[in-house]
């Protein structure tokens, strides 16, 4: 028996969406398996973070958020030898209760990135947040860095689950374009632009990722020569926090993060990273810590909640043993990075209320 036309329509819109559903649960479990590799090496976890997910808040547990750029992310190491991993059981043993620690840094990632990330992660619950990045952001408010790599991804928006399929497929594309060197790729896309930090989805702590890296680091300092040379003509600019150019954006997206913390009655340490040992790099570092620190102090001194964690010479940047491009850290570094944050989070948290 014939087909009616309005069957025919019917059947193929059928046969269309059972086609459609199929490419995309193929593509699903490919993005899934994907993950599964990645998110204990160099990559993010299916929710967009790094390490393995986060099981859901337990009665009495106390979850802190620790934001930053590469060196909270643990550019070079696993997961497992990131601060916020390692500053899980410091905490734990410190105020002997059940902690967890949430891996939320991303490479290239400025203050800028802050609030977002803890509106798009809110649903954690975290009871206290680390505000750890001041490298990404030594450019000030000539070329604000503005970057929130997850809300790149509109899956990300809309549902909260990050693909990493596509940076599979993009980063295997420039594999073939660049003889199979995916840091040559990533090199030669970076050109004359700013320093980007980018992990793989494989552990890229290799001989030829080290030299990279370290000639990104030279790179940086080089970009930053302008900063420190321009940077007595701009001090004229000023803004209602005491902070002055160029860094006025750096300094407000810290007190828009603190401020949204507190809002929620979390604790919040503002933790400022080892001084960076180039030339100009140490120059431009210095000065922008010491100007966070003074606005940290003069608009939430009276806030027991808010604690400044000065982590500035914890360890030596000039030691081989301690970081493979004068930037990123070994473990170990890592390790005493997590330990001196110890006592800032316990004190935040006390006069949060949260202990």
């Amino acid at each position: 028996m014939a087909l009616t036309r309005r069957k025919k329509i019917v059947f193929a819109l059928i046969a269309m969406s059972l086609s459609f559903f199929a490419m995309f649960l193929v593509l699903f479990v490919a993005d899934l398996f994907l993950h599964s590799r990645a998110e204990r090496s160099a990559g993010l976890n299916r929710y967009g973070y790094r390490g393995p997910v986060v099981a859901r808040k337990r009665p009495g547990e106390l979850r802190v958020a620790v934001l930053g750029g590469s060196t909270v992310f643990g550019y070079g190491v696993a997961w497992n030898e990131s601060v916020p991993a390692l500053l899980e059981p410091k905490l734990r043993a410190r105020l002997g209760r059940d902690v967890s620690v949430v891996n939320l840094g991303y490479n290239n990632e400025g203050a800028y990135s802050f609030v977002p990330n803890l509106e798009d992660f809110a649903y954690m619950d975290y009871d206290a947040i680390v505000l750890y990045e001041g490298y990404n952001d030594l450019t000030g408010d000539e070329s604000v860095n503005t970057s929130v790599y997850r809300r790149n991804s509109a899956v990300f928006r809309l549902t909260g689950y990050f693909p990493i399929l596509s940076l599979y497929l993009d980063e295997k594309a420039m594999m073939l374009r660049n003889g199979n060197n995916l840091n040559a790729a990533y090199d030669s896309a970076r050109s004359d632009g700013p320093t980007v930090f980018r992990p793989t989805l494989a552990q890229r702590t290799s001989a030829g990722a080290m030299e990279t890296v370290s000639s990104m680091a030279r790179a940086l300092d080089a970009q930053l020569s302008k900063v420190a040379t321009d940077q007595r003509a701009s001090l004229t600019k000023v803004s209602a926090l005491g902070c002055s150019s160029p860094w006025i954006n750096y300094c407000e997206s810290i007190a828009a993060a603190i401020r949204f913390g507190r809002a929620r009655g979390d604790a919040v340490v503002v933790g400022s990273q080892p001084t960076l040992v180039l030339e100009h790099a140490r120059d431009v570092h210095s000065k922008q810590q010491a100007m966070l620190a003074e606005m940290v102090r003069s608009n939430f001194s009276s806030d027991k909640g808010v604690v400044w964690a000065d982590l500035s010479a914890i360890v030596d940047l000039t030691a081989p043993n301690v970081t493979f491009d004068a930037m990123h850290l070994n473990p170990e570094a890592n390790a005493a990075v997590a330990a001196g944050l110890v006592e800032p989070l316990a004190s935040a948290l006390a006069g949060a209320g949260k202990q």
